[in-house]
C-alpha cells in the first residue's frame, strides 16, 4: 500500500497478510524505487543501494550502505535486513549483522552493513539490490524464572550433538 497510512492488517491471497508501512524517501534516494518483492510469494523485499558514487568493497572490507529510505513500522512489528543469496553465492558478499533488526520505534535511515567475504573486489552501484527486508510480528517474552526445567530426550546437547 503506497498511501502512507498506518492501518490494520489485511489478508491477501494464499494466506499472506499485508500491513501498511509508511515510507519516506530521503533526498539521496528520491529517484530510486521503493523496496519491492521479486515474486508474488517472496517473503523479503529488495533494498537498493542509494550510494552517490560506486563503492568498491575490497576482499575482507565492509561498508555501511545507505538505502535512501526511512520507515515507520506499526507497533508489534520489526523489519529484518538479510543477505541476498545471489550476492553471497556468486560474490561472497553478505550482510554483516545478519539479520539486522529495524525496530518499530526507529526513525533513522535504513542502512545495510555489507561485507565482502569473497576473494575479489565487489562494486556496489547506485540502485543495485544489496539486501532484502522481511517485516514480521514481534513476540515479547515474560520470563518465568524457576529453579528447575523439565527434562527432554535431547537435554543440554547442542553444537552438533544430534549427529550432524
Amino acid at each position: 500500500m503506497r498511501d502512507g497510512s498506518l492501518g490494520g492488517a489485511e489478508t491477501e491471497g494464499a494466506g499472506m497478510e499485508t500491513i501498511s508501512v509508511r515510507l519516506e524517501r530521503l533526498p539521496h534516494g528520491a529517484d530510486l524505487e521503493p523496496p519491492a518483492y521479486g515474486s508474488a510469494e517472496a517473503a523479503g523485499c529488495d533494498l537498493l543501494a542509494a550510494v552517490e558514487a560506486p563503492l568498491t568493497l575490497a576482499p575482507g572490507g565492509r561498508a555501511l550502505v545507505p538505502t535512501g529510505i526511512r520507515i515507520a513500522l506499526p507497533p508489534g512489528y520489526e523489519a529484518q535486513v538479510r543477505p541476498r543469496s545471489g550476492l553471497a553465492a556468486k560474490h561472497g558478499v553478505t550482510v554483516l549483522n545478519t539479520p539486522g533488526t529495524v525496530d518499530s520505534d526507529y526513525r533513522g535511515e535504513v542502512k545495510v552493513i555489507l561485507v565482502n567475504l569473497g576473494d575479489a573486489p565487489f562494486l556496489v552501484e547506485r540502485g543495485q539490490r544489496i539486501a532484502q527486508m522481511v517485516v514480521a510480528p514481534v513476540t515479547r517474552v515474560a520470563w518465568d524464572e524457576t529453579a528447575d526445567l523439565d527434562e527432554t530426550d535431547r537435554g543440554a546437547g547442542g553444537f552438533g550433538s544430534t549427529g550432524l
